[in-house]
């Protein structure tokens, strides 16, 4: 059996993933993968997403430089959820310039950015 036909994907053939800055644990992305880009993944040693809002293959960095070297893969009990742990270039992992995707924080009944912007968006996408 082939390592990718263990994977539990979902009916439109993705499985999520969560990224997980290697140093500090902190997760810093969720995206989603197909066969493919989990397989050049592997391959390339850089994490490549199935992006659903462009409805194709997406390298982490492609625009912005800010690339994921993935160090380790690995696949939760129920086989359909994985974790890479990645080493995040440039410390950036967010479009809006911040380390993660995850800056907001539900304070009072309200989402509130509690993460600084480490460079301005304009200045990563041109």
């Amino acid at each position: 059996m082939n390592w990718l036909d263990e994977i539990q994907w979902t009916p439109e053939g993705l499985i999520p993933v969560v990224a997980q800055q290697s140093d500090n644990g902190r997760v810093v992305m969720f995206a989603w993968m197909n066969r493919e880009s989990l397989a050049l993944t592997v391959q390339e040693g850089y994490a490549v997403y199935w992006s659903r809002s462009r409805n194709r293959l997406w390298r982490k960095g492609e625009e912005s430089g800010h690339r994921q070297k993935v160090l380790s893969i690995q696949l939760d009990c129920d086989e359909d959820v994985i974790l890479l742990e990645i080493e995040q270039e440039g410390g950036i992992a967010c479009h809006t310039g911040r380390e993660s995707c995850f800056y907001r924080r539900l304070i009072d009944g309200q989402w509130q950015a509690v993460e600084p912007v480490l460079k301005n968006p304009d200045e990563i996408y041109k």
